[in-house]
Formats: structure tokens, C-alpha cells, sequence
């Protein structure tokens, strides 16, 4: 116990000292969750918009005050005609125009078919079909607020569960959780032993009588300790920056997310077992697990959209599970009762990589 205490100090102190890795480990994770949550939010907030009202109907005028008092779209200028159109897309100032011909509120209060035109910038299609659907919906609700409509029958209701507001935060805290959680442990483990081997220090490791569990374990304890500092602190800017609030078990949370990170850090001591060089284990742990997770994971793209030799591909990847799990308990506010089955994969895969790790583990120095 007391060698593994000494290892375990040393291993602090190498990264305490080093800068550079102090920077990765605290700087990424509040890097990503602050430009997943601010920057590259999916929500659809201001976005500039231009009204042809060829109409000039007192109906017309409320439809385009509902629209430019709702914080989707900001109403950008008013066209005079439909030539003007084609400059301000090519302009860029705008992303949509709004057409209301004519006789809109003729055809709206005689109960025949008021038809509107939506034109929209079709050079980033799903930013497209993003506004276009919230627009769909001011102008659905604008409808069933009028009383002369018989021709439109049932109007459906619209109700997001979870996430009302439609806030980007909800979609990608707990992949980002999953993502960096997975590069800080597997990048920060996977040079450990590679490191020892490289500076000639793996002999006095071999011929010492520590056994080999031991030093794997003395090199993943530092790091599951930064590890568990660095999930507080997403959890943390979550709650009070992202105003994301934990709706279900924290303990349960975290007692989870603890088996994720022991599992991505026995990852990367299989990757700095089968390496020799600090360059391959970066590169192996980088694109061999940071991609898929993107890529498979869902937290990307649906799982469901993806052909079923990916699918099956994505299942042997911890953070897809880890995923599910974050959303489950983080948004939903479900209990172990609904995720029971993930947290056996993941200490399935906890437990398989364990057993690699010391049966893979060299005593010998080619």
C-alpha cells in the first residue's frame, strides 16, 4: 500500500508540474461546454427576416407583429416588392421572407384558403428547416387565434417535453460530458506507460516488487481523481452558466459517471500497453476513440438514421451508452429502473478492459 501511495504521489507531481497538461485537463473541458453551449447552440435565436406585405390589412399587420415580438426572428426590413427579394439573400442580411399576398385577409375572413409564402436560404438546409418549421408554427398558431376559421378544422398542438423552450444546452451538455470526459482520460492515460518506456524508467519499474496491477492502478488513480475535479466542474458550469438543471438522482449521476471514467481510463492504459511511442498513443487515442464517439455515438447523428453494421459498431463504444444515460437522468429525471441495462454495459466493458490491461501488461522490456 505504501508503494502504491509513493507511485501515485510521483504521478501527481509529474502532472502538477507540467503546465501544459494542467492547461488540457481544466481548460478543455470549460473551452467545450462553453462553445457547445453558446457558440454552436442549434437554437433559432434573431434570425434575420424580411415581410413582403402586399396585403397592407390590419390581419396581415398583426401577423407580422406576432412574428417580429416572438425572440426567434428579428424582423429586418420590409419589402416593397419581390424583386428586392434576391438581392437581400444575396446579401446576406437575410435568411427568410415571408410572403402575404393580396387578398390574404379577404380569403381568411370568407373562410376560403389564405395561402402564405415562405422563402427561404437554401444553402444551409438544415439551418433552413430549422426556422422554416419554427415559422410553420407562429403562423399555425396565428390561425387557431382567429375566430373565422371553419376551413381549417382541428389545428394540432405542439408540446416538447423535457425541453419547452427548444434550448440548445439540453442536446449537447451530456454529449459533451461523454466527449471530454473520454479525451482527458484516454489522452491523459494513454502516455502514462508509454512515457516510462520512452525515458528508460519502465526497468526500475520492472525489476521493483510491485506487481503489475499495481502500477496500472498507480497510474489511472491521479488521473480518476482530475477526472471526478473535472466533472464537478462541468456539472457545475451546466447548472449555473447553461442554466441546465439536474432533473434527476445526482448521486445516481455521479456514481455512474465514475464508471465511465475508470473505463475510459482503462482504455487508455490498453492503448499506452500496446504502443511504444508517445506520438502513436496520442494519435490511436484521438482518432481511434474521440471519432466514433462523434461519429456513433448519437450525440452527433440519430443512431437510428445510421445502417445497422454501424449501429452494431456504435454499441461497443462506452460513451454511446454514458450518453443515454446523461440524458436520461440529466433531462428526463428517470431513475435506474429505465437504465439498469446501459450501467451493466458499462461495467461489462469496465470489467473486460481491467482484465486486458493485466493480461496485456509486459514485464519484460523487448
Amino acid at each position: 500500500m505504501k508503494q502504491l501511495l509513493t507511485f501515485v504521489r510521483k504521478e501527481f507531481l509529474h502532472v502538477l508540474r507540467d503546465k501544459r497538461t494542467l492547461l488540457v485537463l481544466f481548460g478543455m473541458p470549460v473551452v467545450q461546454i462553453l462553445l457547445f453551449g453558446f457558440a454552436l447552440s442549434t437554437e433559432v435565436k434573431n434570425t434575420k427576416i424580411a415581410v413582403l406585405d402586399q396585403d397592407q390589412s390590419r390581419t396581415s399587420a398583426e401577423l407580422v407583429s406576432k412574428i417580429s415580438a416572438n425572440q426567434y426572428f428579428d424582423l429586418d426590413q420590409k419589402l416593397k416588392s419581390i424583386h428586392q427579394a434576391e438581392d437581400a439573400f444575396k446579401g446576406g442580411r437575410i435568411k427568410m421572407i415571408l410572403v402575404i399576398p393580396s387578398e390574404f385577409s379577404q380569403n381568411l375572413i370568407s373562410g376560403k384558403k389564405a395561402q402564405l409564402q415562405l422563402i427561404t436560404d437554401g444553402t444551409d438546409l438544415n439551418f433552413t428547416n430549422q426556422i422554416y418549421n419554427f415559422m410553420s408554427s407562429i403562423i399555425m398558431d396565428f390561425y387557431g387565434q382567429q375566430t373565422l376559421q371553419p376551413h381549417l378544422g382541428i389545428q394540432p398542438e405542439i408540446r416538447m417535453l423535457y425541453n419547452p423552450q427548444l434550448k440548445g444546452a439540453p442536446n449537447f451538455v451530456p454529449g459533451v460530458m461523454a466527449l471530454v470526459l473520454l479525451i482527458i482520460c484516454v489522452l491523459m492515460t494513454a502516455i502514462a506507460i508509454v512515457r516510462e518506456k520512452e525515458t528508460g524508467t519502465m526497468e526500475v519499474l520492472l525489476v521493483s516488487p510491485m506487481k503489475p496491477y499495481v502500477i496500472i492502478l498507480a497510474k489511472a488513480i491521479p488521473y480518476f481523481i482530475l477526472s471526478v475535479i473535472i466533472l464537478i466542474s462541468i456539472l457545475i458550469l451546466s447548472v449555473s452558466v447553461l442554466d441546465l438543471p439536474i432533473k434527476g438522482n445526482l448521486f445516481l449521476l455521479f456514481g455512474i459517471s465514475i464508471i465511465f471514467i475508470i473505463t475510459n481510463l482503462l482504455i487508455g492504459i490498453v492503448i499506452s500497453i500496446l504502443t511504444d511511442t508517445q506520438q502513436t498513443a496520442m494519435l490511436i487515442s484521438l482518432i481511434g476513440t474521440m471519432l466514433p464517439t462523434l461519429m456513433l455515438s448519437g450525440f452527433m447523428f440519430p443512431v437510428e438514421n445510421m445502417p445497422v453494421p454501424l449501429q452494431m459498431v456504435g454499441n461497443v463504444i462506452p460513451a454511446k451508452w454514458y450518453y443515454e444515460i446523461v440524458k436520461n437522468i440529466m433531462i428526463k429525471g428517470t431513475g435506474l429502473e429505465v437504465i439498469w441495462k446501459h450501467v451493466l454495459v458499462l461495467l461489462g466493458m469496465m470489467m473486460v478492459l481491467f482484465f486486458i490491461a493485466v493480461k496485456k501488461f509486459k514485464i519484460r522490456l523487448e
